[in-house]
């Protein structure tokens, strides 16, 4: 990941204050340029994930996925493209990069496209195994989720059959009184802060970027369904996709390695269907987990204007878990 923070004050377009970023999944790792069998799905469309024509088409994702704010998809777009080039990564002789957002102009200059290939090509040299840092990081950075600071969270499952099911978040979406946790509705408890005079009423306008990764040997048609599983995860939290949300999911397997390749006849492995249920379960889970993720890992996030977004507050929701019988 690639995190970007500089600047106070009020805002000046093209000099910030910028807080914003850039995350980057390699689903194979930087050693590899095998693609994946994938499958996506937009549980409401107001919002943008690059290269899903090819991925509905042709089953395969070719090369990373980049998550980033609305307006730099194209900066990341290109320097995604410029990367596969020098590295010799281009499965075609052109590239079509997976890239998805999520909108930060509340805290960050959005207009003044801050995110340059520089930042594109250091959240790849960046990218590896172990644990993912989670809340103001990445693309994820000036994110606002459930009326708190939001960003990225993390979550993984592993099923009875010993597949193991990772999810990727980018929160920005909900409204304070939506947000549920273990099942209780504590944004109800949550004050929302006083709006200005003359300012709108509260309306659902964030998005929510859901990457899902599995070992699980599944077919583009399963991780088609696997993407849509998602969609429950967030509704888990309390989300309701309005018309403003850009709620856009994606699912990829590394398994069946070098299908893509094989010139003639592929032979693959697919989890049969009468077990594909656990990694629907285990998808909802870890995605619903990795929302909380974002919102417990975030802190407290002042950006343009001095606008100044809280974080969700551990002691009061401690307080409020135990009195729903959720907590010790």
């Amino acid at each position: 990941m690639t995190t970007i923070v500089r600047g106070s004050g009020a805002l000046k377009v093209g000099e910030g204050p910028v807080r914003t970023g850039v995350t980057a999944v390699l689903p194979r790792g930087k050693a590899s340029a095998d693609p994946v069998m994938a499958g996506w799905f937009a549980m409401n469309g107001n919002g943008e994930m690059t290269g899903t024509t090819w991925i509905k088409e042709g089953g395969f994702m070719e090369g990373p996925v980049f998550i980033t704010n609305t307006h730099s998809v194209g900066a990341v777009h290109a320097a995604a493209i410029a990367w596969s080039v020098k590295q010799g990564r281009q499965f075609q002789p052109w590239s079509l990069p997976v890239v998805a957002e999520t909108w930060d102009g509340a805290l960050n200059d959005i207009n003044g496209f801050h995110v340059k290939p520089e930042h594109v090509f250091s959240a790849i040299e960046a990218a590896g195994a172990g644990p993912v840092a989670e809340g103001n990081v990445g693309g994820g950075t000036g994110m606002i989720c459930y009326g708190f600071k939001g960003g990225t969270g993390t979550a993984s499952r592993v099923t009875a059959q010993g597949h193991t099911v990772g999810v990727l978040v980018q929160a920005n979406m909900g409204q304070r009184s939506e947000l549920r946790i273990a099942g209780m509705p504590v944004g109800q408890d949550l004050p929302t802060p006083p709006r200005p005079a003359g300012a709108a009423a509260e309306t659902e306008l964030g998005s929510i970027i859901i990457i899902v990764a599995t070992d699980a040997p599944l077919l583009p048609n399963q991780l088609e369904r696997v993407a849509r599983r998602a969609s429950l995860g967030l509704a888990r939290t309390g989300a309701t996709s309005g018309n403003g949300s850009g709620d856009i999911f994606l699912a990829f397997s590394v398994a069946n390695r070098s299908a893509a390749s094989n010139p003639d006849v592929a032979h693959v492995e697919m989890l049969s269907n009468a077990r594909i249920s656990a990694v629907f379960s285990a998808t909802v889970q870890a995605t619903e987990e990795a929302i909380i993720n974002a919102l417990v890992g975030a802190e407290t996030m002042t950006g343009v204007d001095d606008r100044t977004i809280q974080a969700l507050p551990h002691d009061r929701l401690k307080e409020l878990l135990k009195k729903y019988g959720r907590a010790q």
